[in-house]
């Protein structure tokens, strides 16, 4: 399952509602995963799932999160497996994916 979490803590990219982030989602890229109410994910304020992703997935520099679309690819047990910069595509974890799914 993919799960998103809109953040409004990178150049003000996600400034809506969450009904119309919903919106503007679905119709831009025609989602049909979850889509979770805004976050954050840095900071003292930092969601608590996001304090747990960071802790078993640090980042390059730091384990902040650097810029949304940041990904997280999680087993089955609840295992945190790997972590993908914004930039790397669903196409190219899908192998992962399908390995993880084994």
């Amino acid at each position: 399952n993919v799960l998103a979490f809109p953040c409004d803590q990178f150049g003000h990219q996600e400034p809506g509602t969450d009904a119309e982030i919903r919106g503007f989602c679905d119709t831009t890229y025609r989602i049909t995963f979850p889509l979770f109410a805004k976050i954050m994910v840095n900071g003292s304020g930092a969601h608590p799932l996001y304090q747990f992703l960071k802790g078993q997935k640090g980042g390059l520099l730091t384990s902040g999160i650097k810029w949304n679309f940041t990904k997280f690819l999680i087993g089955r047990d609840g295992t945190v497996l790997e972590r993908f910069p914004p930039t790397t595509t669903p196409e190219a974890i899908a192998p992962k994916i399908e390995q993880a799914l084994g």
